[in-house]
């Protein structure tokens, strides 16, 4: 598949029935119940047991220029920023890039270590997206998540690329890709399967 600067991507792993999330999740299991002990244990395990063999799409999701995340996918704390929390990846997160994370609630951009910043953005998600683009030039924006996030940005034909990393386990309930998302034309442009997960990308058409 050929590279072209400057798309809107998204790679988001989900389970064979569509969540990427299971029910009642928490600051201990930000990911809801996947049957695992926590953290997403079995939705993620392609990334966290078998790194080696998933090496080119890890690299790949990193090397986006830019990211947008929602609120749920940054942490726990909801309403008013009464709590200083900067995310669930520590005090030097992977992005090493500008994070755009959507809020109803203004706050002061936070810099980390590695080159990360997050950047709180109160008036929508096509103003998350400039800033991102802005700050990207000719790279990619990667869309992180969670489902809820990339429904939004699905609706709004604002994604040139779909990465789906598919678990194979069912989890019944939870949140969804595409839910309600209008009808899209797709053309898969790849696929890769491996031991804990199948890679597809999809071009996002219409």
């Amino acid at each position: 598949m050929t590279e072209r600067p400057g798309r809107v991507v998204c790679d988001i792993t989900v389970s064979a029935d569509g969540y990427s999330a299971g029910l009642h999740q928490t600051e201990e299991r930000p990911f809801g119940e996947d049957g695992g002990d926590g953290w997403g244990d079995k939705l993620h395990a392609w990334f966290t047991e078998t790194p080696e063999e998933n090496r080119a799409v890890i690299d790949r999701m990193a090397a986006a220029r830019a990211f947008v995340m929602g609120r749920n996918m940054f942490g726990p704390v909801r309403g008013a920023w009464d709590r200083q929390w900067n995310g669930w990846w520590g005090d030097n997160p992977p992005y090493h890039a500008p994070v755009f994370v959507l809020t109803h609630h203004a706050r002061e951009p936070q810099p980390m270590e590695g080159g990360t910043t997050y950047y709180f953005v109160t008036d929508g998600i096509e103003s998350a997206l400039a800033q991102a683009r802005a700050a990207a030039g000719d790279g990619d924006v990667a869309i992180q998540g969670g489902a809820t996030t990339v429904n939004q940005y699905l609706a709004a034909g604002l994604i040139d690329e779909l990465r789906l990393h598919i678990a194979p386990l069912t989890l019944g309930a939870g949140t969804r890709v595409f839910e309600g998302v209008p009808p899209l034309s797709l053309e898969q442009v790849e696929s890769r399967s491996a031991k804990l997960v199948t890679h597809v990308t999809y071009r996002v058409l219409s």
